[in-house]
């Protein structure tokens, strides 16, 4: 009993309290809808172990209820233990979800069952709120009743009405002693415990200067919030690592259907990237080239893609000066633009001289001398 947990929605921490975790064990079902004049029993899940986490009342909307749902998963998934699979049901929800009028008193409640992704439960709450604000404001009460989500018409329906805590049928189970759980051992679990996701986002925050979004997202899973404090540290650029991981990693693992445990691109290749791009080395352009030849195992250490692609920058002052000079000669009436008060003739210039550097000049350096000599 007792317990809380915080998310955050919309940059604002809020604590959803906790009712109760309670074991249970999955129980076999009767299928009707495929035997005429016969049932059918599955109990391909019968004696399964189940964990309910039941809370208060905190939540006001479907975007807090998400939130949570969320927080809970990536929770339970870094403690390992479970693998927070909702398609195979390893993670499911249910809300209990009720309207009332300010200041009133809570309103009958009904019970969404066994929603199984975050996109099912925004979308079933969002409903049942509707539905439940027409039909009071349609005169009609509200009954308390179990009821499923159906995504292909975004409706709820009906399933069962219920009663309260009653209606379970609660009874002592003769055959099951009392369980009693020694407090040495709690402690000696507790003092085990890893650094949790919520500790984990508020110390990126406060020790690395992140956002709070991108804090809570490298706190997903494990490896991801391993992954980026290696390359953070040796890197010395974490915004830029994040970044990364958030943009290109991430990107490139949905493509390929891959895990975080298993990136292609170690945190130490990564940390070499940034750090290239960081001191004025390589573009960002230049960065995903290189990225992509340690991605695919074109190449292992990241000085040496970049040298064998040609990719350094140019910081050769004087050879810019020449390429500006000529890409001005040769655009008179972009200069003339430009100096008659016309900001895009200037980015235009900017791509000629890029494009006469082939791609090597440093894009910042080239505003700063092409705004110069325009000037």
């Amino acid at each position: 009993e007792g317990g809380a947990l915080k998310i955050v929605v919309e940059g604002e921490e809020k604590t959803v309290n906790l009712t109760r975790a309670h074991m249970e064990e999955d129980a076999g079902k009767s299928l009707h809808e495929d035997f005429r004049g016969q049932t059918g029993i599955d109990l391909n899940r019968a004696g399964t172990p189940l964990l309910e986490i039941v809370t208060e009342p905190d939540m006001r909307s479907a975007d807090e209820a998400v939130a949570y749902a969320k927080a809970l998963h990536a929770l339970v998934r870094w403690i390992d233990v479970c693998d927070g699979n909702m398609q195979e049901g390893s993670f499911r929800c249910d809300a209990n979800v009720s309207v009332r009028k300010p200041g009133a008193e809570l309103g009958t409640r009904r019970e969404i069952k066994n929603l199984n992704s975050f996109k099912f439960m925004q979308q079933a709450i969002d409903y049942e709120v509707r539905w439940q604000i027409e039909e009071i404001e349609d005169g009609r009460t509200i009954q308390q009743a179990t009821v499923l989500f159906d995504p292909d018409t975004g409706e709820t329906r009906a399933m069962r009405t219920k009663e309260d805590a009653a209606d379970y049928r609660y009874f002592p189970d003769p055959d099951l002693p009392p369980l009693v759980i020694a407090r040495e051992w709690v402690e000696q679990v507790r003092a085990g415990m890893p650094e949790l996701p919520r500790q984990m986002a508020e110390r990126l925050v406060r020790d690395y200067g992140l956002p709070e979004y991108d804090a809570t997202t490298l706190t997903q899973s494990p490896a991801m919030a391993a992954y980026f404090e290696t390359a953070a540290k040796a890197s010395g650029q974490a915004k830029l690592v994040s970044n990364w991981i958030m943009g290109e990693v991430s990107r490139r693992l949905n493509a390929d259907e891959g895990d975080m445990a298993a990136v292609p691109v170690s945190a130490a290749q990564l940390a070499a990237l940034i750090a290239r791009i960081a001191d004025g080395t390589i573009s960002n352009n230049a960065a995903r080239q290189v990225f992509d030849a340690l991605w695919t195992g074109e190449g292992s250490d990241v000085d040496a893609v970049i040298e064998a692609k040609g990719l350094k920058q140019m910081n050769d002052t004087g050879a810019l000066e020449k390429i500006i000079d000529e890409v001005m000669a040769a655009n008179a009436d972009n200069v003339a633009q430009f100096r008659a008060g016309k900001e895009k003739a200037f980015n235009a210039l900017v791509g000629q001289v890029m494009k006469a550097s082939k791609g090597k000049a440093n894009p910042q350096q080239v505003n700063d001398v092409l705004r110069q000599k325009l000037q």
